[in-house]
């Protein structure tokens, strides 16, 4: 009988992205654009909402082969992946698909002008790449007749969705009013499916601040209400005393004048 020699495994072999351009260090956003980027992002890694490994960043971009220029979206969420510890290194310098092994779950677009292309050829490039969400976020109303549309991937075409919500990954968008790093503005916010606020680090320290100051209130009110009872406590004590003594020396008197106390 002839043995069978088993066959040797065939390694996978990177490809070459000598070639590659990873980033052009062009500045290219806005104050507004660049505010609201870091506020989708932050909030992310200064939770624990998502539970899971995951990587979001802006303005990085995502290769899908080493023959096509990288697409950059203003945001995008990566759920069950992990930077690779040396980053600095060539191959782990932007979100290659090779690499990380999947595309991003979310993308987020800011439009800013009508050049982007966000709500044409940016989606269809999405929808191909095989991301499950994207979003865009058009707060001038310059490409869509609204501030905010979700898109779901459905067999690799986008369907807009009639609301907010992320549901395969635990998320939802919201627009919310108020003040982020001294800008009092409408700002676009990550939630949790039951609509709860993502906080940002600032606004959880706060709000742990907050707390803090609730239970040294309430401390105190106990404290002061414990002082109270032992205050009256005391008075109680003192006050039988004194009518002990009282009735000792009415008892005093009575046996003086030969009057048995307890017959009275």
């Amino acid at each position: 009988m002839t043995e069978r020699v088993a066959e040797p495994m065939l390694d996978i072999v990177a490809p070459d992205i000598s070639h590659i351009v990873t980033e052009d260090d062009t500045p290219v956003d806005n104050l507004a654009s660049e505010k609201q980027q870091r506020l989708l992002v932050e909030p992310l890694y200064s939770s624990s909402q998502l539970k899971r490994p995951f990587v979001a960043a802006v303005n990085v971009g995502i290769f899908t082969t080493t023959r096509e220029p990288p697409v950059v979206p203003d945001m995008f969420l990566s759920l069950d992946v992990e930077v690779a510890e040396d980053w600095w290194a060539k191959a782990h310098r932007s979100y290659f698909i090779w690499e990380f092994g999947k595309p991003p779950d979310v993308v987020l677009e800011i439009v800013s002008n009508k050049e982007g292309h966000e709500a044409g050829r940016k989606l269809q490039i999405y929808a191909r790449i095989g991301v499950r969400y994207y979003v865009i976020y058009d707060p001038q109303m310059l490409v869509q007749d609204q501030i905010l549309q979700v898109y779901e991937l459905h067999v690799g075409e986008y369907w807009a969705r009639p609301d907010y919500l992320l549901p395969k990954v635990g998320l939802e968008l919201t627009l919310w009013e108020g003040e982020f790093e001294a800008r009092r503005e409408q700002w676009l916010r990550w939630c949790a499916l039951d609509g709860d606020l993502i906080p940002t680090g600032a606004e959880r320290a706060e709000q742990e601040h907050i707390r803090a100051e609730q239970e040294h209130i309430r401390a105190e009110q106990e404290r002061t209400r414990a002082e109270q009872e032992r205050t009256r406590a005391e008075q109680e004590h003192t006050r039988a005393e004194q009518e002990h003594a009282r009735a000792e020396r009415l008892a005093e008197k009575l046996k003086a004048l030969g009057i048995d106390p307890d017959a009275v």
